[in-house]
């Protein structure tokens, strides 16, 4: 006979044995408690409200799980910060720039009075001159205390000196400039929209206050003469201003002494000095500061001993030891013609040269 909890014909074949195992597969986990309508009291609760042994929970709020509500959190600050920039983002277009203003120069040659004083003791001559305490190369340019402005840090005024002087270095003392080879190591330090103004300067050389070599740099006609001394003495000063919210200016002023001699000429030939006073005016926009480059925007040289009766536009033709200028001076200048600019020389002063 079967018992209790099996069917009177015994357990089925393949079934599981016994009462315990047919409910083995009913899990009361703590969901399913929870889930349940009914409540038994606790025997301390029955024994002291006489209560039912039941009573009947409330239902259940069903709402949404923690990580549901993260996530439609998450979404809805998605998509409002998708509309906050749609509407008003944190990039602003950029200004438009201002164009770069094309190079204005002015080379004035000073003619001396009579001949020019040489030597071939290179240190007398430097030591009986007014370059005698010049220091030498980059040297003698020194970069000043530099202080941030109202719209510019510390580091851009920095930047805008820099840049000045690695100008000033690479167009009057690199020897490979002087000689009157190289041009790129000056024109890489440009605004990119002065490059054409550079370009058609070397390529057709004008007097024209636009498109001359010698506004751009210093160098020497290689077949007129060459540098006696590669260490130039060099004097001047650098300063850094705001133009206004967007443009730094720095503006350079210095003195440079070449010792040259005639080209080809062995060591023992006479010895000359060649003076030339430069002033340049520098103008830098943000991304010129970015980028390490510079707008040229006035260059005003005056040179000698030279002679008024040459063209010193691409190069300058230096009067050497015991040379005097020539006779007559520069072509007549029509007021009335434009594209041409007007002619200037001056005079060497004596007080200028080596005292041999």
């Amino acid at each position: 006979m079967g018992g209790p909890g099996n069917p009177p014909e015994g357990t089925p074949e393949g079934a599981p044995g016994g009462g315990e195992d047919e409910y083995r597969s009913v899990v009361f986990d703590e969901s399913f408690v929870r889930a349940a309508r009914l409540q038994e009291f606790s025997a301390q609760e029955r024994i002291a409200d006489h209560a039912p042994a039941v009573r009947r929970r409330p239902p259940l709020r069903r709402g949404l799980s923690r990580q549901a509500l993260v996530l439609v959190l998450l979404i809805a600050v998605a998509f409002g910060t998708a509309i906050y920039m749609g509407v008003r983002h944190p990039y602003q277009t950029p200004a438009a720039r201002e164009p770069v203003e094309p190079l204005r120069m002015t080379v004035i040659p000073l003619a001396p009075e009579g001949k020019v004083p040489g030597t071939a003791d290179l240190e007398y001559l430097y030591e009986h001159s007014p370059a005698a305490q010049f220091r030498t190369g980059a040297e003698g340019v020194p970069l000043p205390a530099s202080r941030r402005t109202a719209h510019f840090s510390d580091g851009q005024v920095v930047s805008a000196l820099t840049t000045a002087k690695d100008y000033i270095v690479r167009s009057a003392l690199d020897p490979e400039v002087l000689t009157g080879g190289e041009v790129r190591a000056v024109r890489v330090l440009l605004d990119p929209d002065q490059l054409e103004q550079f370009d058609q300067s070397f390529a057709r050389p004008t007097a024209d206050g636009r498109h001359a070599p010698t506004g751009w740099l210093v160098r020497f006609d290689p077949s007129r003469a060459e540098l006696a001394d590669r260490k130039v003495r060099v004097q001047g000063t650098l300063q850094a201003t705001e133009a206004d919210s967007s443009t730094l200016e720095v503006t350079a002023d210095h003195t440079f002494v070449y010792a040259l001699r005639p080209a080809g000429a062995g060591g023992e030939d006479e010895v000359s000095l060649f003076t030339l006073r430069r002033e340049l005016h520098f103008r830098f926009d943000r991304d010129d500061l970015r980028l390490h480059q510079a707008q040229l925007v006035v260059s005003y040289v005056q040179a000698g001993p030279l002679s008024c009766a040459e063209d010193s536009t691409n190069h300058l033709r230096p009067l050497l030891a015991g040379q005097t200028a020539k006779e007559g001076g520069p072509a007549g200048t029509d007021p009335y013609a434009t594209g041409s600019a007007t002619a200037l020389c001056g005079t060497l002063a004596t007080s200028a040269q080596p005292k041999v």
